[in-house]
Parts: C-alpha cells; sequence; structure tokens
C-alpha cells in the first residue's frame, strides 16, 4: 500500500484551492463578503493573538461546526453564504482544510497564502 505523505496531500491542494494574499483577504473583510476562519489551535492563538474579526473554528472540528446538520453545528457563527477565507500558521493545514469545504460542497472557498505569519505582516489588526 502506497501512502501519500502529508506533503503530498498540501500539494494537491495548493493546485485544487483558491489561494488568496493577505491584501486580497483584507479587502474581502472589509467588505463584508467572508468569513474569515482562523483554524489555529487554541495554543497557538493563546501564544500569537489572533486577526481581530476572525472566527476561530479549530481544524479538528471544522467540518462539524460548519455542517449545518452536523449536532455540533454553530448557529449564527458564519455566513454559509459568504466566502469561507482560512488561515492557519503558514497555508499548509489551510490549503487541506479549503480542500475538505470544496469537497462539501462550499463553492466560495480560498485560503490566505502564508497564514498567520503573512497576516502579520499586513494592515491586519492583532488583538
Amino acid at each position: 500500500m502506497a501512502i501519500k505523505s502529508a506533503q503530498q496531500l498540501v500539494q494537491e491542494a495548493y493546485t485544487e484551492v483558491k489561494t488568496i494574499n493577505t491584501d486580497q483577504a483584507l479587502a474581502l473583510v472589509k467588505d463584508n463578503k467572508c468569513n474569515l476562519i482562523d483554524i489555529r489551535d487554541v495554543r497557538e492563538l493563546e501564544k500569537e493573538g489572533r486577526v481581530e474579526n476572525s472566527v476561530h473554528i479549530p481544524r479538528g472540528m471544522l467540518e462539524f461546526w460548519i455542517d449545518p446538520n452536523s449536532q455540533y453545528f454553530k448557529e449564527g457563527k458564519l455566513d454559509l453564504d459568504k466566502e469561507m477565507v482560512l488561515f492557519c500558521a503558514a497555508g499548509s493545514r489551510s490549503a487541506l482544510a479549503a480542500k475538505a469545504l470544496q469537497d462539501m460542497g462550499f463553492e466560495k472557498v480560498s485560503h490566505v497564502e502564508g497564514g498567520f505569519g503573512a497576516i502579520k505582516q499586513s494592515d491586519f489588526k492583532i488583538i
């Protein structure tokens, strides 16, 4: 049995999902056209801070919290008609997560190139 590496999965995801830069993500946030979703672990948020106006959904719970038919669905947490813009620390987990949302049927999905590392260097406000 051939097992794909995590890096192979990430590279495949990069070819299948929309990647946007921090300027594009900030414009979507300012125009109220997206849900900015931070999928980092809670310990990463505690250590590094979080992005103002972002929604934290841990990577391990993303599919469950965003599925309206799941017992874990977070009613009112997201506007499911807006683009889902995901980010993690550097971009790998968010690419995989964006692919998972596409596989679920979400059509407006993207992830931020460079993740939180790039976001910290941009005009986003970190709180």
